[in-house]
């Protein structure tokens, strides 16, 4: 049987990577420290949405009859 080699891309150049290489997800030092940069630089965001006191109600209302089930 043929050997099975994991193959991912990497995130920043998006170059063919070998699982479990050095610097893995990323092809290259250099790939890995523009990540690194972008986390320092707060390029990656997670979009947040602001709940009027309402809804938050509603939502805790709606978990405590999934948990009471």
């Amino acid at each position: 049987m043929a050997e099975v080699v994991k193959v991912s891309r990497c995130p920043i150049c998006h170059k063919i990577v070998e699982a479990g290489g050095k610097y893995h997800p990323f092809c290259s030092k250099r790939c890995a420290d523009i990540d690194l940069g972008n986390w320092f630089n707060e390029a990656y965001k997670v979009p947040v949405v602001e709940l009027d006191e309402q809804e938050l109600e509603e939502m805790e209302k709606s978990l405590d009859e999934q948990l009471d089930k």
